[in-house]
Protein backbone atom coordinates (compact mmCIF):
# COMPACT_ATOMS: atom_id res chain seq x y z
CA UNK A 1 0.00 0.00 0.00
CA UNK A 2 0.98 3.55 -1.06
CA UNK A 3 1.48 5.20 2.73
CA UNK A 4 2.84 8.42 0.95
CA UNK A 5 0.46 11.86 0.80
CA UNK A 6 0.43 11.42 -2.89
CA UNK A 7 -0.99 8.11 -2.63
CA UNK A 8 -3.96 9.44 -0.48
CA UNK A 9 -4.56 12.48 -3.12
CA UNK A 10 -4.90 9.57 -5.46
CA UNK A 11 -7.22 7.68 -3.62
CA UNK A 12 -9.70 10.02 -3.04
CA UNK A 13 -9.65 10.91 -6.89
CA UNK A 14 -10.51 7.29 -7.32
CA UNK A 15 -13.22 7.62 -4.28
CA UNK A 16 -14.26 10.34 -3.77
CA UNK A 17 -17.10 10.06 -1.54
CA UNK A 18 -19.42 13.43 -1.12
CA UNK A 19 -17.50 15.88 0.84
CA UNK A 20 -18.64 18.91 -1.90
CA UNK A 21 -22.67 18.76 0.19
CA UNK A 22 -20.96 19.30 3.76
CA UNK A 23 -19.53 22.20 5.53
CA UNK A 24 -15.71 20.96 6.11
CA UNK A 25 -14.40 23.43 9.41
CA UNK A 26 -11.35 25.50 8.77
CA UNK A 27 -7.95 24.34 10.47
CA UNK A 28 -7.00 25.69 13.45
CA UNK A 29 -3.62 24.57 13.19
CA UNK A 30 -1.14 22.89 10.59
CA UNK A 31 -0.29 23.56 6.92
CA UNK A 32 -4.25 22.81 5.89
CA UNK A 33 -6.83 25.08 4.88
CA UNK A 34 -9.03 22.43 6.03
CA UNK A 35 -9.43 20.37 9.09
CA UNK A 36 -9.16 16.69 9.00
CA UNK A 37 -12.32 15.77 10.94
CA UNK A 38 -12.72 12.48 12.32
CA UNK A 39 -15.04 13.43 14.61
CA UNK A 40 -18.55 13.12 13.06
CA UNK A 41 -19.41 9.76 15.46
CA UNK A 42 -20.05 12.63 17.98
CA UNK A 43 -20.91 15.58 15.94
CA UNK A 44 -21.87 15.15 12.22
CA UNK A 45 -20.93 18.12 9.44
CA UNK A 46 -23.74 19.98 8.36
CA UNK A 47 -25.08 19.77 4.88
CA UNK A 48 -24.69 22.74 2.69
CA UNK A 49 -28.19 22.57 1.71
CA UNK A 50 -29.43 22.70 5.37
CA UNK A 51 -28.58 26.86 5.78
CA UNK A 52 -31.63 27.19 2.93
CA UNK A 53 -34.02 24.66 3.68
CA UNK A 54 -33.95 25.99 7.55
CA UNK A 55 -34.57 29.82 6.50
CA UNK A 56 -37.69 28.74 4.25
CA UNK A 57 -39.33 27.15 7.77
CA UNK A 58 -38.77 30.72 9.13
CA UNK A 59 -39.57 32.56 6.08
CA UNK A 60 -42.72 30.65 6.39
CA UNK A 61 -43.48 31.47 9.68
CA UNK A 62 -42.81 35.04 9.59
CA UNK A 63 -44.97 34.82 6.39
CA UNK A 64 -48.11 32.41 7.43
CA UNK A 65 -48.37 32.95 11.54
CA UNK A 66 -50.37 30.14 13.11
CA UNK A 67 -52.09 29.13 9.17
CA UNK A 68 -48.50 27.65 8.85
CA UNK A 69 -49.40 24.23 10.76
CA UNK A 70 -51.91 24.00 7.13
CA UNK A 71 -50.68 26.59 4.67
CA UNK A 72 -46.40 26.48 4.57
CA UNK A 73 -44.67 24.88 1.75
CA UNK A 74 -44.18 21.77 4.01
CA UNK A 75 -47.37 22.61 6.71
CA UNK A 76 -46.22 21.87 9.78
CA UNK A 77 -49.10 19.73 11.32
CA UNK A 78 -48.13 16.61 9.38
CA UNK A 79 -44.43 17.49 9.47
CA UNK A 80 -43.17 14.72 11.00
CA UNK A 81 -44.57 12.25 8.24
CA UNK A 82 -42.20 14.04 5.75
CA UNK A 83 -39.14 11.84 7.72
CA UNK A 84 -41.00 8.68 8.03
CA UNK A 85 -40.41 6.66 5.36
CA UNK A 86 -36.73 7.89 4.64
CA UNK A 87 -36.26 7.10 8.31
CA UNK A 88 -37.67 3.78 7.92
CA UNK A 89 -35.35 2.88 4.58
CA UNK A 90 -32.80 3.74 6.83
CA UNK A 91 -32.95 1.43 9.56
CA UNK A 92 -34.81 -1.10 7.25
CA UNK A 93 -38.06 -0.98 9.11
CA UNK A 94 -41.74 -0.33 7.56
CA UNK A 95 -43.25 3.22 7.81
CA UNK A 96 -45.50 2.71 10.46
CA UNK A 97 -42.90 1.19 13.09
CA UNK A 98 -40.74 4.40 12.05
CA UNK A 99 -41.19 7.69 14.02
CA UNK A 100 -38.73 10.74 14.37
CA UNK A 101 -39.30 12.69 18.13
CA UNK A 102 -38.00 13.62 21.05
CA UNK A 103 -34.50 13.18 22.21
CA UNK A 104 -32.59 9.60 22.48
CA UNK A 105 -32.89 9.06 25.86
CA UNK A 106 -36.60 10.73 26.56
CA UNK A 107 -37.36 7.88 23.97
CA UNK A 108 -36.17 4.99 25.39
CA UNK A 109 -37.62 6.20 28.88
CA UNK A 110 -40.98 6.01 26.62
CA UNK A 111 -40.24 2.75 25.36
CA UNK A 112 -39.42 1.35 28.77
CA UNK A 113 -42.74 2.58 30.05
CA UNK A 114 -44.22 -0.22 27.32
CA UNK A 115 -41.04 -3.07 27.21
CA UNK A 116 -39.90 -3.03 30.89
CA UNK A 117 -42.51 -4.98 32.50
CA UNK A 118 -40.55 -6.43 35.76
CA UNK A 119 -42.50 -9.48 36.99
CA UNK A 120 -42.01 -12.46 39.83
CA UNK A 121 -37.77 -13.22 38.90
CA UNK A 122 -37.58 -11.47 35.88
CA UNK A 123 -36.95 -8.27 36.55
CA UNK A 124 -33.16 -8.19 35.44
CA UNK A 125 -32.03 -5.73 32.59
CA UNK A 126 -29.06 -6.46 30.84
CA UNK A 127 -26.65 -4.03 29.48
CA UNK A 128 -23.08 -3.59 27.77
CA UNK A 129 -19.98 -3.68 30.65
CA UNK A 130 -18.80 -0.46 28.68
CA UNK A 131 -22.74 1.11 27.84
CA UNK A 132 -22.91 4.99 27.21
CA UNK A 133 -23.58 6.38 30.92
CA UNK A 134 -26.75 8.01 29.78
CA UNK A 135 -28.25 4.25 29.17
CA UNK A 136 -27.01 3.24 32.22
CA UNK A 137 -28.28 6.00 34.12
CA UNK A 138 -31.57 5.46 32.33
CA UNK A 139 -31.69 1.74 33.04
CA UNK A 140 -30.94 2.74 36.51
CA UNK A 141 -33.49 5.28 36.89
CA UNK A 142 -36.15 2.91 35.57
CA UNK A 143 -35.46 0.21 38.49
CA UNK A 144 -36.01 2.64 41.19
CA UNK A 145 -39.28 3.56 39.52
CA UNK A 146 -40.00 0.00 39.60
CA UNK A 147 -39.34 -0.18 43.39
CA UNK A 148 -36.04 -2.12 42.11
CA UNK A 149 -32.52 -2.07 43.91
CA UNK A 150 -30.57 -0.76 40.66
CA UNK A 151 -27.16 -2.42 42.16
CA UNK A 152 -29.23 -5.59 41.90
CA UNK A 153 -31.19 -5.49 38.70
CA UNK A 154 -28.94 -3.44 36.14
CA UNK A 155 -26.30 -6.39 34.94
CA UNK A 156 -23.00 -5.11 32.60
CA UNK A 157 -21.58 -7.78 30.24
CA UNK A 158 -19.25 -7.97 27.69
CA UNK A 159 -20.69 -9.04 24.19
CA UNK A 160 -19.11 -12.22 24.43
CA UNK A 161 -20.52 -12.88 27.82
CA UNK A 162 -24.43 -12.28 26.81
CA UNK A 163 -25.04 -15.53 24.86
CA UNK A 164 -23.65 -17.91 27.92
CA UNK A 165 -25.89 -15.80 30.35
CA UNK A 166 -28.88 -15.51 28.34
CA UNK A 167 -28.80 -19.32 28.12
CA UNK A 168 -27.95 -20.05 31.67
CA UNK A 169 -30.03 -17.15 33.51
CA UNK A 170 -32.40 -15.64 30.84
CA UNK A 171 -35.19 -16.61 33.02
CA UNK A 172 -34.01 -13.84 35.19
CA UNK A 173 -33.78 -11.19 32.52
CA UNK A 174 -36.74 -8.84 31.86
CA UNK A 175 -34.93 -6.78 29.13
CA UNK A 176 -31.73 -6.57 27.40
CA UNK A 177 -30.94 -2.63 26.23
CA UNK A 178 -27.12 -2.83 24.04
CA UNK A 179 -25.76 -0.60 21.86
CA UNK A 180 -25.64 -1.81 18.31
CA UNK A 181 -22.24 0.03 17.70
CA UNK A 182 -20.33 0.37 21.05
CA UNK A 183 -19.38 4.25 21.57
CA UNK A 184 -16.20 3.30 23.39
CA UNK A 185 -14.90 0.31 21.40
CA UNK A 186 -16.03 0.75 17.96
CA UNK A 187 -17.64 -2.98 18.36
CA UNK A 188 -20.78 -3.75 16.37
CA UNK A 189 -22.78 -6.38 17.80
CA UNK A 190 -24.66 -8.80 16.08
CA UNK A 191 -27.98 -7.62 16.33
CA UNK A 192 -30.18 -10.40 15.06
CA UNK A 193 -28.25 -13.14 16.79
CA UNK A 194 -28.67 -11.39 20.24
CA UNK A 195 -31.99 -10.41 19.49
CA UNK A 196 -33.10 -13.94 18.88
CA UNK A 197 -31.05 -15.26 21.64
CA UNK A 198 -32.84 -12.88 24.10
CA UNK A 199 -36.33 -13.62 23.07
CA UNK A 200 -35.73 -17.47 23.41
CA UNK A 201 -34.97 -17.15 26.72
CA UNK A 202 -38.36 -15.45 27.58
CA UNK A 203 -36.75 -11.22 27.43
CA UNK A 204 -37.69 -8.52 25.55
CA UNK A 205 -35.12 -6.54 23.75
CA UNK A 206 -33.84 -2.79 22.66
CA UNK A 207 -31.35 -1.47 21.21
CA UNK A 208 -29.64 1.97 21.40
CA UNK A 209 -28.75 2.63 17.66
CA UNK A 210 -26.70 6.28 18.60
CA UNK A 211 -23.67 4.64 17.12
CA UNK A 212 -25.49 2.67 14.55
CA UNK A 213 -27.92 4.54 12.31
CA UNK A 214 -26.22 5.84 9.22
CA UNK A 215 -22.88 3.93 10.07
CA UNK A 216 -24.24 0.37 9.49
CA UNK A 217 -26.78 -1.23 7.55
CA UNK A 218 -29.39 -2.00 9.43
CA UNK A 219 -32.86 -4.11 9.35
CA UNK A 220 -34.86 -4.01 12.08
CA UNK A 221 -38.28 -5.10 10.45
CA UNK A 222 -36.47 -8.42 9.40
CA UNK A 223 -34.19 -8.58 12.99
CA UNK A 224 -37.61 -8.18 14.89
CA UNK A 225 -36.12 -6.58 18.21
CA UNK A 226 -39.16 -5.58 19.96
CA UNK A 227 -37.98 -1.53 19.99
CA UNK A 228 -35.14 0.82 19.07
CA UNK A 229 -34.40 4.11 19.52
CA UNK A 230 -31.05 6.58 17.59
CA UNK A 231 -30.22 9.99 17.93
CA UNK A 232 -29.73 11.64 14.56
CA UNK A 233 -26.35 14.40 15.43
CA UNK A 234 -23.88 11.93 15.09
CA UNK A 235 -23.55 9.95 11.47
CA UNK A 236 -27.00 11.38 10.41
CA UNK A 237 -25.39 14.82 10.55
CA UNK A 238 -28.65 16.79 11.70
CA UNK A 239 -27.23 19.29 14.17
CA UNK A 240 -26.40 19.32 17.81
CA UNK A 241 -29.48 17.70 20.11
CA UNK A 242 -31.26 16.89 16.65
CA UNK A 243 -34.54 15.11 16.73
CA UNK A 244 -33.92 11.51 17.36
CA UNK A 245 -36.14 8.50 16.45
CA UNK A 246 -37.70 5.46 17.70
CA UNK A 247 -38.55 1.73 16.26
CA UNK A 248 -41.52 -0.36 17.46
CA UNK A 249 -41.96 -3.86 15.91
CA UNK A 250 -45.33 -3.62 14.32
CA UNK A 251 -46.49 -7.06 16.24
CA UNK A 252 -47.23 -4.29 19.11
CA UNK A 253 -48.44 -1.85 17.26
CA UNK A 254 -52.29 -1.35 17.97
CA UNK A 255 -51.81 -3.31 21.22
CA UNK A 256 -53.89 -1.72 24.00
CA UNK A 257 -52.66 -4.02 26.90
CA UNK A 258 -49.60 -2.07 26.51
CA UNK A 259 -48.44 0.65 28.87
CA UNK A 260 -47.78 3.81 27.21
CA UNK A 261 -47.82 7.75 28.00
CA UNK A 262 -49.67 9.62 25.81
CA UNK A 263 -49.72 13.14 24.78
CA UNK A 264 -51.15 15.90 22.47
CA UNK A 265 -49.79 13.79 19.27
CA UNK A 266 -50.63 9.89 20.64
CA UNK A 267 -53.87 10.55 19.00
CA UNK A 268 -55.17 9.95 15.64
CA UNK A 269 -54.64 13.10 13.62
CA UNK A 270 -57.73 13.18 12.43
CA UNK A 271 -59.14 13.53 15.66
CA UNK A 272 -56.86 15.42 17.16
CA UNK A 273 -58.98 18.88 16.94
CA UNK A 274 -62.28 17.30 18.38
CA UNK A 275 -60.67 18.37 21.42
CA UNK A 276 -61.48 14.73 22.69
CA UNK A 277 -60.48 14.36 26.58
CA UNK A 278 -59.35 10.76 25.88
CA UNK A 279 -56.79 9.34 23.25
CA UNK A 280 -57.43 7.44 20.55
CA UNK A 281 -54.04 6.49 19.79
CA UNK A 282 -53.28 4.70 15.88
CA UNK A 283 -52.31 1.46 15.35
CA UNK A 284 -48.65 2.64 14.27
CA UNK A 285 -45.29 3.77 16.37
CA UNK A 286 -46.85 7.13 16.37
CA UNK A 287 -48.74 6.52 19.33
CA UNK A 288 -45.81 6.76 21.01
CA UNK A 289 -45.36 10.54 20.09
CA UNK A 290 -46.10 12.87 23.38
CA UNK A 291 -45.66 16.38 21.95
CA UNK A 292 -46.35 18.28 18.33
CA UNK A 293 -42.75 18.02 16.65
CA UNK A 294 -40.38 21.01 16.87
CA UNK A 295 -40.32 21.58 13.06
CA UNK A 296 -37.19 24.16 13.12
CA UNK A 297 -35.71 21.50 14.62
CA UNK A 298 -36.85 18.90 12.51
CA UNK A 299 -36.21 20.02 9.14
CA UNK A 300 -32.19 19.38 9.33
CA UNK A 301 -33.11 15.97 10.01
CA UNK A 302 -35.14 15.66 6.56
CA UNK A 303 -32.52 17.30 4.64
CA UNK A 304 -30.24 14.88 5.83
CA UNK A 305 -32.17 11.82 5.38
CA UNK A 306 -32.43 12.77 2.13
CA UNK A 307 -29.23 12.52 1.34
CA UNK A 308 -28.87 8.40 3.00
CA UNK A 309 -31.96 7.81 0.71
CA UNK A 310 -30.15 9.33 -2.29
CA UNK A 311 -26.61 7.82 -1.74
CA UNK A 312 -28.09 4.69 -0.28
CA UNK A 313 -26.48 2.96 3.02
CA UNK A 314 -24.82 -0.31 0.96
CA UNK A 315 -22.55 2.26 -1.23
CA UNK A 316 -21.78 3.97 2.13
CA UNK A 317 -21.14 1.26 4.15
CA UNK A 318 -18.75 0.01 1.37
CA UNK A 319 -16.65 2.63 1.24
CA UNK A 320 -16.95 2.96 4.93
CA UNK A 321 -14.92 -0.70 4.79
CA UNK A 322 -12.31 0.82 2.35
CA UNK A 323 -11.88 3.85 4.25
CA UNK A 324 -11.56 2.41 7.37
CA UNK A 325 -9.56 -0.14 6.58
CA UNK A 326 -6.77 2.34 4.94
CA UNK A 327 -6.89 4.31 8.13
CA UNK A 328 -6.36 0.57 10.21
CA UNK A 329 -3.41 0.11 7.88
CA UNK A 330 -1.87 3.84 8.23
CA UNK A 331 -2.09 3.07 11.92
CA UNK A 332 -0.34 -0.07 12.02
CA UNK A 333 2.32 1.26 10.13
CA UNK A 334 2.68 5.04 11.90
CA UNK A 335 1.27 4.63 15.23
CA UNK A 336 2.94 2.61 18.11
CA UNK A 337 -0.52 2.53 20.13
CA UNK A 338 -3.33 -0.87 20.42
CA UNK A 339 -6.49 -0.39 18.46
CA UNK A 340 -9.61 -1.65 20.65
CA UNK A 341 -11.82 -2.17 17.58
CA UNK A 342 -12.42 -5.48 16.01
CA UNK A 343 -10.11 -5.99 13.26
CA UNK A 344 -12.91 -8.01 11.46
CA UNK A 345 -14.41 -5.14 8.91
CA UNK A 346 -18.14 -7.00 10.06
CA UNK A 347 -17.49 -6.59 13.53
CA UNK A 348 -16.93 -2.60 13.67
CA UNK A 349 -18.61 0.66 11.91
CA UNK A 350 -16.13 3.23 10.97
CA UNK A 351 -14.70 3.71 14.13
CA UNK A 352 -11.32 3.01 15.62
CA UNK A 353 -10.33 3.25 18.64
CA UNK A 354 -6.76 3.70 20.13
CA UNK A 355 -5.55 3.31 23.49
CA UNK A 356 -3.09 6.02 24.52
CA UNK A 357 -2.07 7.43 27.33
CA UNK A 358 -3.39 10.98 28.10
CA UNK A 359 -5.95 10.93 25.83
CA UNK A 360 -7.32 14.61 26.62
CA UNK A 361 -3.57 15.62 25.76
CA UNK A 362 -3.13 13.83 22.60
CA UNK A 363 -6.17 15.13 21.06
CA UNK A 364 -5.66 18.45 21.96
CA UNK A 365 -2.58 18.64 20.12
CA UNK A 366 -3.94 16.77 17.05
CA UNK A 367 -6.25 19.80 16.50
CA UNK A 368 -3.50 22.77 17.68
CA UNK A 369 -0.91 21.26 15.80
CA UNK A 370 -2.08 19.19 12.96
CA UNK A 371 -5.69 20.66 12.09
CA UNK A 372 -7.25 16.74 13.16
CA UNK A 373 -10.22 16.67 14.76
CA UNK A 374 -10.62 13.86 16.69
CA UNK A 375 -12.11 12.91 20.20
CA UNK A 376 -11.10 11.36 23.88
CA UNK A 377 -12.95 9.65 26.15
CA UNK A 378 -10.96 9.83 29.49
CA UNK A 379 -8.53 8.30 30.60
CA UNK A 380 -6.59 6.65 27.54
CA UNK A 381 -9.45 5.93 24.37
CA UNK A 382 -9.18 8.42 21.21
CA UNK A 383 -11.69 7.82 18.74
CA UNK A 384 -10.98 8.53 15.01
CA UNK A 385 -14.61 8.04 12.83
CA UNK A 386 -13.27 8.52 8.82
CA UNK A 387 -17.19 8.95 7.46
CA UNK A 388 -17.81 7.52 4.60
CA UNK A 389 -19.95 10.50 3.08
CA UNK A 390 -17.44 13.49 4.09
CA UNK A 391 -14.33 12.14 5.07
CA UNK A 392 -11.49 11.29 2.79
CA UNK A 393 -8.37 9.17 2.17
CA UNK A 394 -6.26 12.47 2.49
CA UNK A 395 -8.00 12.96 6.30
CA UNK A 396 -6.79 9.72 7.43
CA UNK A 397 -3.52 10.09 6.04
CA UNK A 398 -3.09 13.61 8.16
CA UNK A 399 -4.87 11.50 11.09
CA UNK A 400 -2.27 8.67 10.95
CA UNK A 401 0.98 10.98 10.74
CA UNK A 402 -0.20 13.46 12.90
CA UNK A 403 -0.09 10.20 15.81
CA UNK A 404 2.95 9.42 14.43
CA UNK A 405 4.56 12.83 15.50
CA UNK A 406 2.29 13.24 18.83
CA UNK A 407 3.01 9.76 20.36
Amino acid sequence: MDTTEGGALGMDRADPGHRERFAIPPADGGRYAETAYLAGNSLGLQPLTVREELLEELDDWARFGVEGHLDARRPWLPYHSLLTETAARLVGALPRETVMMNSLTVNLHLLMVSFYRPAGDRTRIVIEASAFPSDSYAVRSQARFHGLDPDATVVRLDSGEIPDFLAREGNTVALLLLGGVNYLTGELLDIPAITTAAHAAGAMVGWDLAHAAGNVPLRLHEWAPDFAAWCSYKYLNAGPGAVAGAFVHERHLGDAGLPRFEGWWSTEEATRFEMSPVSRPPSTVDAWQVSNPPILAMSPVRTSLAIFDEVGMETLRARSIRLTGYLESLLDEFVPAGVLTPRDPARRGCQLSLQVADADEVTKRLRAEHGVCADARRPDVVRLAPVPLYSSYHDCWRAATALKEVL
